[in-house]
């Protein structure tokens, strides 16, 4: 499905019934929006890894503005500040008072600068390997020069440059990152999420290369006010769990889970758990 909104065609796609039969009522369920990570990646990641949460949530997968299946756009509204703009176009869009939101990395940014400036329209909030601010740059950098190996600091120049110049670069930067991303990463299901995936470098390199460079919203978490998990990896090397502690501590109802078994894939090294602990956010935050 596509929604014209904000001077562009954002693709989402709806997955779960939003009224599910109990009994003799109807039973109203969370419309959750899934904001991907990149920048430049797509939703598609999660039709794998989060497609059975749809036993508590209506789920709403979407694609950033020119990133996936999205229309390409003018290349100077891909910034974090449109893209929190564009997620309140689509629930205005949907006739949505309020969303639980969940977003994953970089979409995890997003989530946070949506319920920043748009506190009354979240209900609750997931914020999943992510970071507050640009300072997450150092620390990964840090991370990478005492665990990478010299392939995987060559290729990551790339990533802090904002200098990809192709799909291919791309693919390799995956592939020879692939291990820590994930403790358990499988090159086989990489290919097949590859070949699934649309990927668009030159958002990844704006992004990189410029506005995560000094974006932070450290200093406005306290303005959230819904209920939100944190979730972090312990191993994470792109998003150090340090960043997660930090959101936890200044949004006032949060709480913080850190998977001992995961780096930043934590949706598939510790897939049961970390379904589990959202399901479990949900139900208590509803009650």
């Amino acid at each position: 499905m596509r929604a014209r909104v904000q001077g562009t065609e954002l693709y989402f796609d709806v997955d779960g019934m939003g009224l599910v039969p109990d009994g003799p009522r109807m039973v109203e369920r969370p419309v959750m929006f899934l904001l991907h990570g990149g920048p430049g990646g797509d939703h598609s990641s999660f039709k794998t890894s989060h497609a059975a949460l749809r036993d508590v949530a209506q789920l709403v997968y979407i694609d950033h503005r020119g990133s996936g299946r999205s229309a390409p756009a003018d290349h100077g509204t891909y910034t974090l500040d449109q893209n929190v703009d564009d997620v309140d176009a689509l629930r205005d869009h949907l006739g949505l008072d309020r969303i639980c939101v969940l977003g994953s990395s970089y979409g995890g940014m997003v989530a946070q600068g949506y319920a920043v400036r748009y506190p009354d329209r979240v209900s609750n909030l997931i914020l999943a390997v992510t970071a507050p601010s640009f300072r997450f740059m150092d620390e990964a950098k840090r991370i990478l020069r005492e665990r990478g190996t010299p392939d995987q600091i060559r290729v990551c120049q790339r990533l802090w440059d904002g200098k990809f110049e192709s799909l291919d670069q791309l693919c390799e930067y995956y592939k020879v990152m692939g291990p820590l991303y994930s403790v358990k990463y499988d090159p086989d299901k990489f290919e097949d999420g590859w070949q699934r995936g649309i990927r668009n470098f030159q958002q990844l390199n704006l992004g990189f290369g410029g506005f995560l460079r000094k974006f932070d919203f450290i200093a406005d978490l306290d303005k959230i006010r819904c209920p939100t998990l944190v979730i972090a990896g312990a191993h994470d090397w792109i998003c150090p769990p340090s960043q997660s502690r930090t959101i936890a501590e200044r949004i006032p109802r949060a709480h913080l889970k850190v998977f001992a078994d995961s780096s930043h894939s934590v949706a598939t090294d510790e897939p049961e758990a970390y379904l589990a602990a959202i399901r479990g956010f949900l139900t208590h935050a509803s009650t």
